[in-house]
């Protein structure tokens, strides 16, 4: 198996993992503490408008999906800040337009694209070095911002009043969190696809959430997780030849199902050991 490591596309699938999986333990931290999924996962559809646009007018597709998962990102932060009881109608409005603009521009381009399928489902195995060069800029802008506005962030995640009351401008970092949560979707969206990439935001985090003791942990071990598991499922998709994206999110599945168990089965087994006795 080591053997195949030579390969320029194994070593290239092998770096954007680790650059998406960074990416992914950050962000997919805030999205969770901060109940974004439902819109993260909007954006991630939204995205493919991008898409669609970007392979029509013939530019970089990833140019394409960031500019406009960022435009759909503001518009659901100022759409959404002051009228959280509407979210699900703007989001879900969001959602559909961008699918729908995608669709027809990808129908209207001449001839049939078929790397289109890569950014629904994934394909980690067709990363190229530009790929991974726009995916390790991206990482950069999202991990200084995270690094200069940690505070900031964290103030806002867990108790929006109290950083209003410190004078943090919660409205500007909502959109902050939500911009870089675009542009992590946009990095993921090669190696698990736009359909996929929730589970890869939130699953590694799920976990890391019950064995952290705080953000800044949850992020690292997340990380790390999220990088475990995309390589175990780079592994699998390269063994059975089966789509990457589906194999990395069912290692992660699969990877949460045993965690709790595991986490339950010791529940069970303490509070037996700990069962005061009876007169």
């Amino acid at each position: 198996m080591l053997e195949v490591l030579s390969f320029e596309f194994i070593q290239n699938a092998i770096t954007a993992g680790v650059l998406v999986s960074i990416a992914s333990g950050i962000i997919g931290s805030l999205i969770v503490v901060n109940r974004m999924v439902f819109l993260a996962g909007g954006i991630a559809h939204t995205s493919y408008g991008g898409i669609g646009l970007a392979v029509y007018f013939g530019f970089p597709v990833f140019l394409g999906a960031s500019v406009f998962a960022v435009g759909a990102a503001v518009l659901m932060a100022v759409a959404t800040l002051n009228q959280r009881d509407k979210i699900d109608t703007f989001v879900g409005l969001i959602w559909a337009v961008g699918m729908a603009v995608g669709i027809v521009f990808v129908d209207m381009t001449p001839g049939y694209n078929v790397d289109l399928m890569s950014y629904l489902f994934g394909s980690i195995l067709a990363v190229s070095y530009t790929d991974i060069s726009y995916m390790s800029a991206l990482l950069a802008v999202i991990v200084l911002l995270v690094v200069v506005f940690y505070r900031q962030i964290l103030a806002v995640s867990y108790d929006s009043e109290y950083a209003k009351l410190r004078g943090i401008d919660v409205r500007s970092f909502y959109i902050l969190i939500l911009v870089m949560s675009a542009l992590t979707v946009v990095i993921a969206i090669k190696i698990v696809g736009l359909i996929l990439v929730i589970a890869l935001l939130t699953i590694p985090v799920y976990i890391a959430e019950k064995l952290s003791s705080s953000l800044s942990v949850m992020m690292a071990v997340s990380g790390v997780l999220s990088a475990l598991f995309t390589f175990l499922g780079l592994w699998l998709s390269y063994s059975y030849d089966i789509t990457s994206g589906a194999s990395i999110i069912l290692v992660s599945a699969f990877s949460l199902l045993l965690f709790v168990l595991v986490r339950k089965l010791n529940s069970l087994k303490n509070s037996k050991l700990y069962t005061p006795l009876k007169d």
